[in-house]
């Protein structure tokens, strides 16, 4: 006992240091050492503060470093670095964009009525305007075969097809090489920043991650930088994505300014290089929206609470892993446990998981799911206390046999069953057939791993019953983890938290609003069958027994 409670308590020490570890990195981060004497000749002065008559361009080029072909897009003769403006225009598309290229966008910011190519005071950035990839599957009706796509959007997807030469093999072959390489997509949305603070740096506390961009020049005996412009990829979401084909000569651009805090830009600097580096690792363009718009979409404040939400629910996880392997690991009854239910979480936990990625979900909700379903098929093995043995290359499964009192619970687990039976069927069987008449679905396998997580998440919770019937028949819940059960339902309603910060699927949102209300269901059964201590429990154990031993004499 001792053991297990210093392992708990190792663990929550951990997480405590490493909670207290990041708010001093995010401290580190968003504050920025000031020059404390502004004549010392280690500060560095910004361009800013001699009020300058400044210009903004934007050009489009077809490669970063081009010496030429530029085109001017937008200007801005009089540009307020303090003025925030949202401006649309449209963009007309050169031929190799079209094929399948790529386009960037040059921002400059420069003095007014000089052209930005001979001012020795300007500072540029490049912006990719266009991406790679693999466009959406469109969905068909299985049983008509029409396409979702209706009007001007299907003969728009006619026109790219007969364009394209790989297209001639027929409309299958035409899904099946669209569906398999990427396609340049527009990015419809140019967002960008000036930090509109007049900070004075101080060389020996100059930030690294600030330092690339940074311009200076020298001005007499002082230092000056330029203004600090910064292109906000963070901005660039999944939904923002317009594919591009042979027929799109010109499509719209929004430009977005606004000016930006010093330690704001020292924080999008970095989330911004945490996503780069997660597509290096192999994340996706839609796995790392996902995190784009956790950042983007929240403002700083409602950030940090989630960054302390997600902190605790990984806690929570681990808490409720270990005791979940640690119960089940010494588990050798199972009296008053439901194998109905454990069969069914396996069940519908593998079928989550393959609507998941039927759906391409985040691997932030995909990858916990697949860990889950691991556990759930251990959980199986142990409960139908069922033996593989290898022969020949050949498994074979011996299953164990139960005693009296597992007899009796698994009476009680088919009684709740054939109950529930009467309800179930009808209404899974009723929804598959209404979704393949009126729904349109990628493939028949779509619609059936469709129609099995819909049975899943609106009647799954049905099957969560038999054990609370289980639990009604024993007037007993002594033999329920309830250690995992807790961190479970503190992680339940964690979970409420990020289903409206995570992008999922609708209905996986509201399966974890319907956990609520089982949990709740369970610590019902909790208050209403206390444990009785003094009872003997299948170990011939009871907890309020006296220890043997002398009495002492006075």
């Amino acid at each position: 006992m001792f053991l297990k409670t210093s392992f708990t308590t190792l663990i929550v020490g951990v997480f405590v240091v490493y909670v207290l570890h990041t708010c001093w990195v995010m401290y580190g981060i968003v504050y920025t050492k000031p020059c404390d004497n502004p004549k010392d000749a280690n500060c560095i002065t910004p361009f800013l503060a001699g009020n300058p008559k400044l210009q903004l361009s934007i050009y489009t080029v077809l490669r970063p470093n081009a010496e030429g072909g530029h085109t001017l897009i937008y200007k801005e003769d009089k540009f307020d670095v303090n003025s925030k403006f949202e401006k649309t225009v449209n963009v007309s598309l050169p031929k190799k964009t079209r094929n399948n290229g790529t386009l960037y966008a040059l921002i400059f910011v420069h003095q007014a009525d000089v052209n930005p190519w001979q001012d020795p005071r300007q500072v540029h950035l490049t912006a990719q305007l266009t991406t790679y990839m693999v466009p959406k599957q469109p969905e068909i009706s299985l049983i008509s075969g029409e396409d979702q796509m209706q009007g001007p959007e299907k003969a728009q997807q006619r026109t790219r097809r007969d364009g394209n030469p790989a297209a001639k093999g027929g409309a299958g072959s035409t899904s099946a090489s669209a569906s398999d390489h990427p396609t340049s997509h527009w990015r419809s949305r140019l967002t960008f920043n000036v930090v509109g603070d007049h900070f004075l740096f101080d060389r020996e506390y100059l930030p690294g991650d600030v330092h690339r961009y940074l311009r200076v020049f020298q001005n007499g005996k002082k230092v000056v930088y330029l203004p600090l412009l910064f292109v906000d990829e963070l901005s660039n979401r999944v939904k923002d994505l317009v594919e591009i084909n042979s027929t799109s000569t010109e499509l719209p651009l929004t430009i977005s300014y606004d000016s930006i805090s010093l330690g704001r830009l020292r924080f999008w600097i970095h989330m911004q290089d945490a996503v780069y580096s997660l597509q290096q690792f192999g994340f996706t363009e839609k796995d790392a929206d996902e995190i784009k718009g956790i950042f983007v979409d929240t403002n700083l404040y409602f950030l940090a609470l989630t960054f302390f939400v997600a902190a605790f629910h990984l806690l929570f996880d681990f808490l409720a892993f270990k005791n979940d392997i640690s119960f089940w690991k010494q588990k050798k009854s199972m009296v008053g446990m439901s194998s109905k239910a454990v069969l069914w979480r396996c069940f519908s936990t593998i079928v989550i998981f393959l609507y998941l990625l039927d759906e391409q979900t985040s691997l932030l909700v995909l990858i916990p799911a697949g860990i889950g379903s691991i556990i759930e098929v251990w959980k199986v093995k142990k409960a139908f206390k069922i033996q593989v043995s290898w022969k020949s290359g050949k498994p074979s499964f011996l299953f164990g046999k139960l005693d009296e009192s597992e007899r009796r619970t698994e009476e009680y687990d088919t009684l709740a069953m054939k109950y529930l039976s009467y309800l179930l069927y009808p209404l899974c069987i009723g929804g598959a057939v209404y979704a393949l008449i009126f729904l349109r679905y990628k493939s028949w396998y779509s619609w059936l791993i469709n129609s099995l997580v819909n049975g899943v998440y609106a009647f799954g919770f049905l099957f969560m019953l038999p054990q609370l019937f289980v639990n009604y028949k024993l007037k007993s819940v002594a033999h329920l983890p309830w250690k995992a059960f807790m961190y479970k339902a503190f992680n339940t309603f964690i979970d409420d938290v990020f289903a409206f910060i995570i992008t999922m699927p609708t209905s996986h949102r509201l399966a974890c609003f319907r956990d609520d209300v089982v949990f709740l269901i369970y610590l019902y059964q909790r208050w209403l069958y206390p444990v009785d201590k003094t009872r003997v429990n299948e170990y011939g154990v009871s907890y309020d027994e006296k220890p043997k031993g002398k009495t002492h004499k006075d």
